[in-house]
């Protein structure tokens, strides 16, 4: 499942063209369409179909290219919080903490380069759904907090608390999101502008 609308596809298109420098002609190419359809899917006008809506979600596909991605990869991986990395876009896994790895009862290695939002439980998909209504898609958007609850799937074990997803810019323009596992006492210290998307049950 792809976790983007259509109208979220068309504005993550949008912004990455601006912070990477591409031309609306050249996505056109890449997708297989006009110039004048991929303006209308910024727009909102229009919604790919979802051949075209995969072509643009590799476009979009986030990867830790440069030194300071790598460096971030690095931390994330010796980490003793429970964190991992997905592209914000396509939700693909691109790094994770040895606590998440516990967490998840099955290497990170198995995962790496593939689609998580799978295994998102009801809340993260709520929360999901309200991320333009909470400003995430602004230059200044906020981190997003939400309760989890617990998911036993047979590939990802999930445990319920308290999580946190800031938005983390990489070298290739593209957008991360960084999930992080906290305690109610270090949201006012760690995130004080978080604004909660999924209540405690």
């Amino acid at each position: 499942m792809i976790p983007l609308g259509p109208g979220r596809i068309g504005r993550a298109l949008r912004r990455l063209r601006r912070l990477s420098g591409i031309k609306q002609s050249h996505v056109a190419e890449l997708a297989g369409v006009t110039q004048a359809t991929v303006s209308r899917w910024e727009s909102g006008v229009h919604a790919p179909d979802p051949d075209q809506a995969e072509r643009i979600l590799r476009i979009l596909e986030a990867r830790l290219d440069g030194n300071a991605d790598r460096a971030l990869k690095r931390l994330i991986e010796s980490s003793g919080r429970s964190v991992h990395l997905v592209c914000d876009a396509t939700h693909t896994l691109l790094a994770a903490s040895p606590g998440r790895e516990t967490e998840w009862l099955h290497p990170v290695g198995d995962y790496l380069g593939r689609r998580m939002f799978r295994f998102a439980t009801d809340e993260i998909r709520r929360a999901e759904e309200q991320l333009v209504d909470l400003g995430w898609f602004e230059p200044t958007g906020p981190p997003v907090l939400l309760w989890n609850s617990l998911n036993e799937l047979p590939e990802i074990r999930m445990l319920p608390g308290l999580m946190v997803w800031e938005r983390v810019r990489l070298a290739d323009g593209g957008m991360a999101r960084l999930c992080s596992k906290l305690t109610s006492d270090e949201v006012p210290v760690l995130v004080p502008d978080a604004v909660m998307a999924v209540a405690e049950p």
